[in-house]
This record gives structure tokens, C-alpha cells and sequence, in this order.
């Protein structure tokens, strides 16, 4: 990092690390900590631009939770997260404990249940970059910064993209020696970006997103989402708090206007919609466009909120001449050539289907169409959904990669559902796709103007319902049984 000359160093009180046999104790002093190191960065932000005060650095840095322990823990080995994989010394720099309370909270209770130890929690050596610092929101005058008669990265720490990576949920992390192991999936620096990232692209604060989240290729959908998350909030919200939209419009049960927030005045590149539950087990859906880039993008980020599972829900080429226009698909296997996760997980990493989300899909199907077991044949198949970069791929000799296809077992294709899943896979969130037939290419068979709009009146509607009882379901489950071993590495970080 770069520390400009040998300016003298401003930093708060340190903190060194006590130890906590309560969870909830611990997440309050975890939030002391950030708070008053956030606190002492804003206001000397605020002195150094009010008083041209530049002759000194200033530095805080992010709190620290840490478990030392020298024994082989007999854990319930059920359990997928909440423990770590051997003696020795874990930790993580953690960030916003406003956000992350409930988490931290559950984390930390089942992390000193299962070692009977206490955990450390403390100053980190990692610094926090004045951009995160300040409070969501925040409006920064630039011009009274350009003021300055040096650099602002010369007074203050600002991000270091060397700290800021995948290597933990990569599996490619080395401790240097002395350093501890890692205690949870990523560094503060990395969660940090990631929320500035999701209010950029979603124009949602990350406070609003739920555990349970739907993306879709599809504007028709999220006109269909809104509509219905209207009308429950008019009824009363059964269940639900708050509906969320772009530029943190807040409607609330029993109103039909927002009562806060102010529209954007342009949507921004993949707007996300919140229906919200005070537990945090409502949905989120997020309209992410067409691309396997943008796929990926957005579920770099939300992975960091640690979300109890993702689906995608949108539409697909049929590639077989038995479906229909409308039929529904539910992978079970991908075919990976979206490309953008090649340098992250090797193409040659299987993406399993996960039992739990394939049955909440597979009954939510059944209950809103009607139709099960043999019938229900009629319009659904289980299989492989290839998912390209190339949207015009038709336009290619056909040969080759219809041959591909073919071999590969494919029913489907799309351009962003291998990479939601992938995605999935890597940051341990549970995923699972459920597509409709909208085209069928290879059979000539294309939407024509008027039964389009028929056809996606009609289906958009049952599919949304299909997935939103999919979630409703998977909610109703425990964590531990979502989050399950399949998606654990040999050597695992203790946090979910």
C-alpha cells in the first residue's frame, strides 16, 4: 500500500483483541470498534478539508474476530459451516456489523458452541480505504478536495486491490507464515467493494437485499414481480414488510404509494426489486439483462450478502423438436461456454444439481400448473441448459455446434444460467434454474408480434408464481440443510 513520505500517523485508541463467549457480546463490540474507526476517519476527513491540514496521514483499521485452538474439535459432522478444519490460529477482518449482525451473530455462536473456546475480537492490521468509511449515501464536495496541496492518498488509505480478491473462495489462499487461516470467505476490503458495487448497479441500498434471490434475463418478469408485490403490499404485505424499489422507494403494507426513497431518473443497469421480511427470508429479483458478463458481475457481488440461495428465472431456446413454446426446463446439468468464469473454476468443475432447490422447484411446478408425476412430462423436462456468449450463434454453420449440443445431451439454451450457477457453486450459495421455451431456433419455430405478447402474458405470470413459491419453500428450511456439504471445499473457511 502506498504510505506517501513519513508523515506522522493519526490513528484512534487501539483496540487489542479480548476474548467473548457470547455471540451477541461480541458482534456489539465488533460494532464499538467499526464505529469508532469509521467515525474517527469521517471527521478527519472533514478537518483535513476544513483546515487544509495535510502535514499527517490518518489511519483505522477494520475490527478483527479471531479463534486460536489446539485440538481436533468433535463437531457434528452434519454440519457444512460453523467449524474449523483443524488446530491453529483463524481470522477475518469484518466490516458494516450493521448490516451483518444476524449473520455474525449466528456464525459466532455456533463457531464457540462447537470448540468450546472464545473468540478474539480486536483491531485488525488491515486499513480501512477513506471510501468505505463513509457513512451510506454520503455526499463528498470534490472541489473542495482538488483544494488540497497534496494527493488524498497521501493523507488517507484508499482501496488496495492486492487485498481485494477471490483467493479464499477460490481455494487458492496461502498463508504467509506467522498469518492466520482464513475464518471466513472474504476480507472486509473485498465485501467493501462489493457493496458500493451492488448500490451502483442496482440502485438498491445493500440493506434492502433478502436472502432469497431471483434473477432473470426479462423485463416482462419484473413488471409481473412489481404488480405483485404491489397488490400484497395493498392487501396488507401477508407476511412481508416492505416492497423496494430502484432508487429505495419504500411501499409499505396496506399503501399503494412509496413512502420514502426517489426515483432514479434512469434505471440503472440491472435494477433489483425487494419484497422484504423482517427475518430477511424475502426475495429479491433482479433484472441482469442478456450476457454471461453481467451474470457474472452481479453475483460477485451479492455473494459477499451470503444469500441463502439464487435461481435463475428466464428464458431459453428450445432445442428439441418434442417442446413447446412455453414448456419449462429445469437444468439439472450445464454446458459451460459463457467463458467468464473460465480463469475462476475450470471449466472441467462439475455443477451438481442440488437436491433441496431441485424438489422445491420441481413441487413448486406441480402445484401451480396442476399436473404431476407422468403429466407433468407434457411441459417440463430435466436436463442439460447450455449457456454461450455468442447470442447469434445461429448464424454460424450449423454443423459443429448443433453436433455439440447434441452430444452434450443439451434441451436448452440460454447465455446466463451456467454462469448464475457456477457462480453459485464457487461462493458456496445454493443455486438452480428454471427456464420457459421462448424460441426454438433450430426448428424455425419464432415468436411472431401479436402471439408474443399472448404468450408472454400468460407465461410469465405462472413461471414467476412457480419461482416465487419455489423460494417461499426453500425459506421455510434451515439454513444447515440449504447450505449443505456438497458445496464444501477439503479445506473450508468456518463461516457460511
Amino acid at each position: 500500500m502506498h504510505h506517501g513520505s513519513s508523515a506522522r500517523i493519526e490513528t484512534p485508541e487501539p483496540a487489542p483483541a479480548r476474548p467473548f463467549h457470547d455471540a451477541g457480546e461480541a458482534v456489539a463490540e465488533l460494532t464499538r470498534l467499526y464505529e469508532r474507526s469509521t467515525a474517527f476517519l469521517c471527521s478527519s476527513f472533514d478537518d483535513v478539508l476544513k483546515n487544509g491540514r495535510t502535514d499527517r496521514r490518518y489511519r483505522a483499521f477494520y475490527p478483527e474476530v479471531s479463534l486460536v485452538t489446539s485440538t481436533h474439535a468433535r463437531v457434528d459432522s452434519r454440519l457444512a459451516f460453523g467449524h474449523v478444519p483443524g488446530p491453529g490460529r483463524y481470522a477475518a477482518t469484518l466490516t458494516r456489523p450493521d448490516l451483518f449482525d444476524h449473520y455474525l451473530t449466528e456464525q459466532i455462536q455456533l463457531l464457540v458452541r462447537n470448540h468450546g473456546a472464545p473468540v478474539y475480537i480486536g483491531d485488525s492490521t488491515t486499513p480501512i480505504p477513506l471510501h468505505f468509511a463513509f457513512p451510506e449515501g454520503s455526499y463528498v464536495d470534490g472541489v473542495l478536495a482538488e483544494k488540497l496541496d497534496r494527493p488524498l492518498r497521501d493523507i488517507f488509505d484508499v482501496p488496495d486491490l492486492e487485498a481485494t480478491d477471490d483467493r479464499i473462495v477460490n481455494g487458492n489462499y496461502e498463508p504467509k507464515p506467522g498469518e492466520p487461516r482464513p475464518l471466513a470467505p472474504f476480507t472486509a476490503q473485498r465485501i467493501d467493494y462489493s457493496l458500493h458495487r451492488l448500490s451502483h448497479y442496482s440502485a438498491t441500498s445493500p440493506t434492502h437485499f433478502q436472502n432469497f434471490v431471483l434473477f432473470t434475463n426479462y423485463q416482462f418478469y419484473v413488471d409481473e414481480f412489481c404488480m405483485l408485490a404491489r397488490e400484497l403490499m395493498a392487501r396488507g404485505g401477508e407476511g412481508y414488510d416492505a416492497f423496494v424499489e430502484p432508487g429505495n422507494l419504500v411501499t409499505r403494507p396496506n399503501t399503494r404509494e412509496p413512502e420514502s426513497g426517489a426515483a432514479p431518473l434512469r434505471l440503472p443497469q440491472m435494477p433489483a426489486y425487494h419484497l422484504k421480511r423482517w427475518d430477511g427470508n424475502g426475495i429479491t429479483m433482479i433484472n441482469i439483462g442478456v450476457g454471461p458478463s453481467n451474470a457474472k458481475t452481479i453475483t460477485d457481488h451479492v455473494a459477499v450478502l451470503r444469500p441463502h440461495a439464487w435461481l435463475m428465472l428466464g428464458h431459453c431456446a428450445g432445442l428439441r423438436n418434442t417442446q413447446e413454446l412455453g414448456d419449462y426446463v429445469l437444468a439439472h446439468a450445464y454446458v459451460r461456454e459463457d467463458h467468464v468464469l473460465d480463469a475462476d473454476l475450470p471449466v472441467w468443475v462439475p455443477i451438481p444439481p442440488l437436491a433441496e432447490v431441485q424438489v422445491a422447484l420441481e413441487k413448486a411446478v406441480e402445484e401451480v400448473t396442476g399436473l404431476s408425476g407422468y403429466e407433468l412430462k407434457k411441459i417440463m423436462r430435466t436436463g442439460t441448459v447450455a449457456t454461450i456468449d455468442n447470442r447469434n450463434w445461429e448464424l454460424r454453420d450449423q454443423t459443429e455446434p448443433v453436433e455439440r449440443l447434441s452430444k452434450s445431451r443439451a434441451i436448452a439454451l440460454d447465455m446466463e444460467s451456467a454462469t448464475i450457477a457456477a457462480n453459485g457453486f464457487r461462493f458456496r450459495v445454493p443455486y438452480g434454474t428454471l427456464l420457459c421455451v421462448s424460441d426454438k431456433p433450430l426448428h424455425g419455430e419464432l415468436k411472431l408480434p401479436g402471439m408474443a405478447t399472448e404468450f408472454y402474458k400468460k407465461q410469465v405470470s405462472q413461471h414467476l408464481k412457480i419461482g416465487l413459491k419455489a423460494m417461499q419453500s426453500l425459506a421455510e428450511m434451515a439454513p444447515e440443510r440449504l447450505h449443505s456439504r456438497k458445496l464444501r471445499s477439503f479445506f473450508e473457511a468456518a463461516f457460511q
